[in-house]
């Protein structure tokens, strides 16, 4: 598997993989999650997408933005056909990386309350659940890692 920055021309394969992740979560919602109404155009445009590819095939898509101190995760998802492999892991340890790299302290990220299994997976990969709310009409819960090692 590889991570590399998205480019324009895989706008649609940024799309197709979010749009595929997240579609299970609509009836719990009770609307799309957040990420499928997503400009991928200008988030690729804007240096914040990476891909993760195996054997040359999109399988995973990972969303950051610096915000302060931190970096923003503000999406990760993997194909439903790819998923159960190690990439959203690896896409969440890249993107702790990129905090590193950028001289960043910590990763903040957020989950619909709703993707339960976001709620037992982030605390388990060393997340912290800072907080619950509700924000642009989601409730949501909020998660930080303090990072070490270069951070």
């Amino acid at each position: 598997m590889t991570i590399r920055l998205a480019r324009p021309p895989d706008v649609a394969a940024v799309g197709r993989i979010t749009d595929d992740a997240y579609r299970r979560y609509i009836e719990r919602i009770g609307r799309e999650p957040a990420p499928m109404a997503a400009d991928h155009g200008a988030l690729i445009a804007a240096g914040e997408v990476w891909l993760a590819e195996v054997d040359g095939d999109a399988a995973g898509v990972l969303v950051v933005r610096p915000r302060g101190a931190a970096l923003l995760l503000e999406s990760v998802a993997v194909a439903p056909g790819m998923q159960g492999r190690g990439i959203g892991r690896a896409l969440v340890e890249h993107a702790e990386q990129l905090a590193r790299e950028r001289g960043l302290s910590a990763v903040e990220l957020y989950t619909n309350l709703h993707m339960t299994e976001n709620l037992r997976m982030y605390p388990r990969l060393g997340y912290e659940e800072v907080g619950r709310g509700s924000q642009d009409g989601y409730e949501r819960a909020f998660f930080r890692k303090t990072l070490t090692g270069g951070g």
